[in-house]
């Protein structure tokens, strides 16, 4: 299995150490850079050969990262080893003034030499921040499926003929989406790189990413680790061999999110035995790069005003609600075998659940509420907008974060609400020391800071939602039913809503 993010034409050289968020290079400029800073004050003796050998290093480390490719996060740190290299070789370079050649040589820290302090302390200071930058925004490391089998995926785009775009004025645009599917699939050889994280190409990665950043006000440069992210995925690898059917998760994003913003949640379940199709919403997702090329960009803002916003909010979840109708339609189509697939006889679209974080949460709730298809929900920190009319008659499961002064104080009741009104068993599941994006892939790649991704760490959130998921799905979907409330009592507070009105 892919253990970091590589390219794979790199041999493997750009593989990140997890632990250091860095790669072997990386790791070397670094530690070259700090040696040249740390040889100006060293012993006569030792200085010549300590800079010598740290310009060899830092030559070859950066010659090698720049033929792969520098992520900014080096570029303080080149900076400072550019700084410090003329002052670090300039004595080695000129010939020592015959007047000087007997003189008892003075110590560094001697008065004569204090200028260099600050300067030095300067350099330091700019090549430490590069390891801390890459720590803050790593390339994203993927943990490792659990599940018996491992993972392909690949990417499909369905129109719907019955469907007008309505985000458009052309009457004759047909909504159009764009799925990502995650499978049970065949082992492949370890050499064979995984799926590119964010698109199918580097430059698709690197639309969806700038897309994400403009969309959360940050720079495009701060998020280029997600560009470089491999996962354990293998795209267009083998099913798995046999004539096993395996139950379908529909997964919605978040507004502005991505379809691939769940992909190590989305690989634990594949790896478990389901079919995971997540989906890009064209006009709310961040950007949808569409099999001809273009890209269609999010077109849905805040109008500010709180009435007006849960209107436009009712609409878009409305909208997407269709969309994962649609999806599920074309799945029993391809599972049919209306057109040759290698899934063919191997989706069991009768056990289906929908899934979706933030407002793909609200979706998944209304497509489950107009279609009897959907056999459970997954709500994962998902406002419910719309009508909470027709009642849920699906097990439903709602993933939440601790209520802080900064929650929405109609969300809990308006989810209690919903769920309450289920006529089958739902769950609420309130899981500590998480925020909003804990339940996404957000806590590999962006900073570890509570209030934005929870404190779980970087791999503990996408794995614990994950877990809490299969435990429902296995429950509700499975040929034989179980309870799932003792499993998920293990992962926060629970509470549970019975048909009854007990709970």
């Amino acid at each position: 299995m892919c253990r970091g993010a590589r390219r794979p034409d790199d041999g493997g050289v750009t593989e990140i150490i997890p632990e250091l968020s860095m790669s072997p290079p990386e790791l070397l400029t670094v530690l070259s850079a700090l040696a040249l800073v740390a040889a100006r004050w060293l012993p006569p003796a030792a200085r010549g050969r300590t800079t010598i050998a740290a310009t060899a290093v830092l030559a070859v480390s950066a010659a090698v990262l720049g033929a792969v490719g520098v992520r900014w996060q080096l570029l303080p740190v080149l900076a400072g080893a550019a700084a410090t290299l003329p002052f670090a070789l300039s004595p080695l370079l000129r010939p020592l003034p015959a007047s000087r050649r007997r003189r008892p040589a003075r110590p560094a820290w001697r008065a004569g030499r204090w200028p260099a302090v600050p300067a030095s302390a300067a350099c330091a200071a700019l090549i430490a921040s590069g390891p801390i930058a890459a720590w803050a925004f790593p390339v994203p490391v993927f943990p490792a499926p659990s599940g018996p089998f491992a993972v392909g995926t690949r990417v499909v785009q369905w129109s719907d003929p019955d469907r007008a775009e309505t985000f458009t004025p052309d009457p004759a645009d047909r909504r159009t989406v764009v799925v990502q599917l995650w499978y049970p699939a065949r082992s492949s050889p370890t050499s064979t790189p995984g799926a590119r994280y964010l698109g199918r190409t580097q430059q698709e990665a690197r639309t969806v990413a700038d897309a994400l950043a403009h969309g959360a006000g940050l720079p495009g440069f701060l998020l280029d680790g997600t560009t470089r992210a491999r996962t354990h995925a293998r795209a267009d690898a083998p099913v798995a061999d046999g004539d096993r059917r395996w139950p379908v998760v529909l997964f919605s994003p978040g507004s502005g999110g991505a379809r691939t913003q769940n992909t190590a949640w989305a690989e634990e379940v594949a790896s478990h035995g389901y079919v995971v199709a997540a989906l890009d919403h064209p006009y709310d997702s961040a950007a949808v790069v569409l099999d001809d090329g273009r890209t269609i960009r999010s077109a849905t803002t805040s109008s500010g005003d709180r009435d007006t916003d849960e209107r436009l909010a009712a609409d878009w979840t409305a909208v997407r609600a269709d969309d994962l109708r649609f999806v599920l339609t074309q799945l029993q189509n391809l599972d049919r075998g209306t057109v040759p697939d290698p899934l063919t006889g191997h989706l069991d679209t009768a056990r289906t659940a929908a899934a979706g974080h933030s407002m793909g949460g609200a979706a998944a709730l209304q497509a489950a509420r107009h279609d009897p298809r959907i056999g459970a929900v997954v709500d994962l920190d998902g406002y419910p907008h719309g009508p909470t009319a027709p009642a849920l008659h699906q097990p439903a499961l709602a993933l939440t974060s601790a209520p802080t002064p900064d929650t929405d104080p109609r969300y809990l009741p308006r989810l209690t609400e919903a769920l309450a009104l289920d006529t089958a068993t739902s769950y609420r599941l309130t899981v500590p020391r998480t925020a909003h994006l804990s339940f996404t892939d957000s806590p590999l790649y962006l900073p570890p800071l509570p209030s934005l991704v929870g404190s779980l760490g970087r791999t503990e959130s996408p794995r614990t939602t994950a877990a809490a998921t299969l435990a429902f799905l296995d429950a509700v979907l499975r040929p034989t039913p179980g309870d799932p409330a003792g499993a998920l009592s293990a992962y926060g507070e629970l509470t549970v809503h019975h048909p009854d009105g007990t709970g």
